[in-house]
């Protein structure tokens, strides 16, 4: 049946339909379809409207509310000393600025725009142009924020390195994590050579700009919902691709929306009537769709699992979601996803043909999923999601985010290899009685990442014994999984559909417990650090304790600068070492203090914060002295590891807790397994 499917895929609709989706434009010049845009909604309207013409049921426009961001135009022109004239388009970030018409304006550049740069120079009401890295060095918010309490009308962004890396002409756009009142704008390596050129000859020149960039809050937007109705109304499989963008958009992510389509055209087509209901969403507000948030992307899907849709948690029993399908991230093709899914789908792709053109090293499954896409979102949500891994590959360090994601990039192979693959993916999902999830590799992962730690303390060897038995557990478990499903994929292939429906009716609850456990570990056990990355909570906390131990070890020796390197390392210090501590402060406290709404995904997933910002300017004071007297760092730093050692203990406590819960919840499954089994 999967090869029947198979068979209707339509490659060129796909992408015909991923090139139409460029149609609604906030920007005439450059593209753009941001959040709570007319450009978006009206492109939410042409979805909805593709999706009946596929013939898909239930077919929903899902309110949510998120700020919206309208960026029309930034034109920025100026005459050099010769005489000569020149007129730049620029990119923009979500925050608020409208010139009224080209309005007059000075300019001073700033190299990185960090707070020594500012010394001796007067930026009120004038633009600064600086140059920033936002994959090595710091994100886009911090000089943005340093401009604005300096007074500065705008700062306008060079990307030296790091994204846009393409074309010396490449634009860049990225979510501000920052106050709409704080303006930016990103400028082309190309168009601001002219500009610094003019100032090597003089301080600040005028130039003449004019913008309009709209930030609304508390705005309406759709996701757009449509499913294959299956036999089981609250058994789901969901496949989700988000349809905002910036510039064109085409790989990221008009090609996702437009191949869950293609997906579900080829499915409807063939007249396959799957078990499972299948929902495809094109989701709204990925990119950006929150004012001063650190977690201001990825909206749109938190608010449909979250709020729209919290009835599906318990029914979804996996996402799928799609990013930059139709380009090759690599010769070996990723699925990326949660540890819980990572068997089933090793298992898998061992029955998949890779075509060498498209990825001539075949394909792999990694995990876990990253911050970087909805499925992180949807997964915390208790929803377990998988996603085509796009984050590793080159093409975000040169198109990601530019001008230069359209069309010219297009890859027929891959494209076609993701359709027929997951298309297959969905199908073998569909045809499985028991959602097969095999906690096996979390609690594998888990126990590796408390190898750094004295494996004396009786919490760890608590810990590791209670590993080794749910690992233990989650075998069993798991093999049990696997007959039933092959038992039910038998009678499926025979045409037994009596006896499918038996087996399939009878491990209902089985299927409604091993998602209750995804969703209670992914509580308990998923967690942030300052940058986004997920960690188990005890990770966090290890990795804070050896940075500053470190720390004190190199001062002890009097190797400051060896020390700094160390605390650049803990939570979000590494913005206390270049910008001033209002900066500093204000991004911090945006994390902590905050309520739910305002971080959203990021809520209860950061540890807690050590502020060394006194230490660092303290340490970088004395980095020229001979013999510098550190003894008050050393006994800070001390105090500081004293507070993590503590905080680490009291994680552990609550980490075995919870293993010894779930250890109970699942003993009790298997249990009934053995006794349904009498």
């Amino acid at each position: 049946m999967r090869d029947k499917v198979e068979k209707y895929i339509d490659i060129h609709y796909a992408y015909e339909f991923a090139k139409k989706l460029e149609t609604y434009k906030c920007n005439t010049k450059l593209g753009f379809r941001t959040a709570g845009s007319r450009a978006e909604i009206l492109t939410g309207q042409l979805i909805y409207k593709e999706m009946q013409q596929i013939g898909l049921e239930h077919i929903t426009k899902d309110e949510i509310t998120v700020d919206s961001w309208e960026f029309q135009k930034a034109q920025l022109s100026f005459e050099d000393l010769d005489g000569q004239s020149y007129q730049f388009e620029l990119g923009a970030y979500q925050t608020q600025f409208q010139t009224e018409g080209p309005q007059k304006f000075s300019m001073v550049y700033l190299e990185k725009g960090t707070a020594e740069d500012y010394k001796g120079v007067d930026v009120k009401g004038k633009l600064v142009l600086v140059d920033i890295n936002q994959r090595d060095e710091w994100w886009i918010n911090f000089p943005v924020y340093e401009a604005y309490l300096k007074g500065a009308a705008a700062l306008i962004a060079v990307q030296a390195s790091g994204y846009g890396e393409i074309d010396q002409t490449a634009l860049n756009a990225q979510d501000i994590a920052g106050p709409s009142e704080a303006v930016a704008f990103s400028i082309s390596q190309r168009d601001a050579y002219y500009l610094k050129e003019a100032l090597k000859v003089r301080s600040e020149i005028e130039v003449t700009f004019d913008a309009i960039s709209i930030v609304k809050p508390n705005q309406k937007t759709y996701n757009i919902v449509g499913k294959i109705q299956g036999t089981d109304s609250d058994a789901m499989i969901l496949l989700s691709a988000h349809y905002d963008s910036y510039f064109e958009g085409f790989q990221d992510d008009n090609v996702a929306v437009a191949m869950i389509l293609g997906i579900a055209k080829a499915i409807k087509q063939s007249g396959y009537r799957p078990k499972r209901t299948l929902v495809f969403t094109a989701m709204a507000a990925e990119e950006w769709g929150l004012i001063n948030s650190k977690y201001d992307w990825s909206t749109g899907a938190y608010e449909e699992v979250f709020h729209v849709h919290p009835d599906w948690k318990g029914k979804v029993i996996a996402d799928l979601n799609f990013e930059l399908p139709a380009h090759a991230h690599g010769k070996k093709d990723k699925v990326r996803c949660v540890y819980e899914y990572a068997e089933f789908i090793d298992a898998f792709i061992k029955e998949i043909r890779v075509p060498e053109e498209a990825y001539p090293e075949g394909i792999e499954v990694i995990y876990p999923i990253e911050t970087w896409s909805d499925d992180f979102s949807i997964a915390i949500a208790g929803i377990p999601s998988m996603v085509n891994d796009f984050s590793s590959g080159s093409f975000m360090e040169t198109h990601y985010h530019s001008q230069f994601d359209n069309k010219d990039f297009y890859n027929e192979a891959v494209y076609t290899f993701h359709h027929k693959f997951y298309t297959k993916l969905v199908m073998a999902l569909d045809q499985t009685a028991v959602v097969p999830l095999n906690f096996m590799r979390l609690f594998e992962e888990m126990g590796r990442s408390l190898c750094s730690i004295d494996q004396s303390l009786m919490d760890i060897k608590a810990i590791n014994n209670l590993l080794n038995q749910l690992k233990g557990l989650s075998k069993q478990l798991y093999a049990y999984v696997q007959r039933v499903n092959k038992q039910y994929l038998t009678y499926l292939m025979q045409e037994n559909t009596e006896k499918a429906a038996e087996i399939y009716r009878d491990y209902r609850w089985l299927e409604k417990q091993l998602l209750a456990g995804f969703a209670r570990e992914q509580d308990e056990l998923v967690r942030l650090n300052w940058h986004d990355e997920v960690y188990f909570p005890h990770e966090i906390i290890i990795k804070n304790l050896q940075c500053i131990k470190k720390a004190i070890l190199a001062l002890e020796e009097k190797e400051i600068i060896e020390a700094l390197s160390s605390i650049y390392q803990i939570d979000n210090n590494k913005y206390a070492f270049l910008f001033e501590k209002q900066v500093y402060e204000y991004f911090t406290d945006y994390v902590l203090c905050q309520p739910i709404d305002r971080v959203k995904w990021g809520a209860g997933r950061i540890i807690g914060h050590e502020d060394l910002f006194d230490i660092v300017h303290s340490l970088k004071a004395k980095i020229k002295i001979r013999q510098p007297n550190v003894e008050n760092e050393i006994r800070q730093l001390e105090e500081v590891y004293e507070r993590q050692q503590n905080l680490l203990d009291d994680i552990l406590k609550d980490e075995k807790f919870f293993l010894e819960t779930f250890y109970s919840y699942m003993e009790e499954m298997l249990n009934k397994l053995d006794r349904d089994r009498l």
